[in-house]
């Protein structure tokens, strides 16, 4: 099977048909759409689509509630918490951060910690949302172990994600990465097309680094012989997104792809919205990221090399992804078992 292209209306229709069959409530089926278009259209292929057949098989098994009643049970000057009811991670995500947002507008600052959650897909989207309302925005999260430490044989952290996003003339400066080397979907890709994986990604079942993609029982931290300051940035995560909301340690958490599809995974996240004109007037906040951004841009490359600023990439793939986005095969083959089961229309017919 080849990889297919289909236009993003049709396809967030696909998505929005496949999570209402489901029984998804209208804020869910909102929300989760609203993620996973954002990691397709931005390239983030991995946070995007593909999880779609993942999502409905566990608002079918119970593990995520399709019909929350999402509550913020405490709530300071600027900070408050979110007791998701095992929601979609994503309806979670973007209702924290809206209220980060709120916060941030009255009193310069807002910061949500988020319990009782589940897998919301990219961090980027959601430090993005508040971008989007004049904000710098900061998510994280924490997800079961597949990342040892520096040094360490033991699953430990999950690919704990970081993410930053700042407005700015254009599109705003958007930072979204994982504190593991490369991500678990990588290696399986790797094994697919039957390649290595890069040096210093993956390690084997005594954490000794490998090169063979089907020995990889878990990945290194970011950072190779650096890997403390990957493992450092993970314990960043871990610490506001499970410590500071009661949530299970990565290590204690149920696997996301496990058998169990009932029980709740009780995920922590933590998201915040900065206001800049508490600190500064708008429009030097913005000649200082116009300035900033200009000079990045400018900067010579090396010969073999091409300077960026964080986001410019993905901004470039949304540009090109206007007229389709790709879809893998084994996406393909979920969707065809999802219009199947549902009755929706196939790709084809999209």
């Amino acid at each position: 099977m080849t990889v297919v292209v289909v236009a993003p209306l049709a396809l967030e229709r696909f998505v929005r048909a496949a999570l209402s069959a489901a029984g998804a409530d209208g804020a869910t089926t909102d929300a989760a759409a609203r993620a996973m278009l954002h990691g397709s259209r931005l390239g983030v292929d991995s946070h995007g689509v593909r999880l779609l057949e993942h999502y409905v098989t566990v608002m079918e098994g119970g593990r995520v509630n399709k019909t929350p009643n999402l509550a913020f049970v405490a709530e300071r000057a600027a900070v408050a918490t979110l007791d998701a009811d095992h929601a979609h991670g994503a309806l979670a995500a973007y209702a924290a951060m809206d209220k980060a947002t709120e916060l941030a507008r009255s009193a310069g600052i807002g910061a949500v910690s988020i319990r009782n959650s589940s897998h919301f897909g990219p961090a980027g989207a959601y430090a993005l949302a508040a971008a989007e309302a004049g904000m710098i925005g900061f998510a994280t999260c924490n997800s079961d172990a597949f990342v040892r430490l520096h040094g360490g044989a033991r699953r430990f952290h999950g690919t704990n994600p970081l993410a930053v996003a700042v407005p700015a003339d254009g599109h705003p400066w958007l930072f979204d990465m994982a504190t593991s080397a490369i991500p678990f979907n990588r290696v399986q890709l790797y094994r697919s097309l039957g390649v290595e994986v890069p040096e210093g990604t993956g390690s084997d079942a005594a954490g000794l680094d490998t090169l063979d993609a089907d020995a990889v029982e878990m990945l290194a931290p970011l950072g190779a012989a650096f890997g403390f300051k990957g493992a450092g940035l993970a314990g960043i995560a871990e610490i506001f997104s499970a410590v500071l909301s009661g949530m299970g340690l990565s290590f204690e958490l149920l696997p996301m792809g496990g058998d169990d599809k009932s029980t709740p995974r009780g995920l922590g996240a933590f998201v915040m919205a900065i206001n800049p004109e508490a600190f500064i007037s708008r429009a030097a906040f913005d000649a200082g990221m116009r300035r900033y951004l200009d000079a990045l841009r400018t900067s010579p490359p090396r010969a073999d090399g091409t300077v960026m600023a964080p986001g410019d990439r993905e901004w470039a793939v949304a540009e090109e992804r206007l007229d389709g986005i790709p879809l893998d095969p084994v996406t393909v083959e979920g969707f065809g078992r999802l219009a199947e089961r549902y009755g929706l229309p196939s790709l084809e017919g999209l």
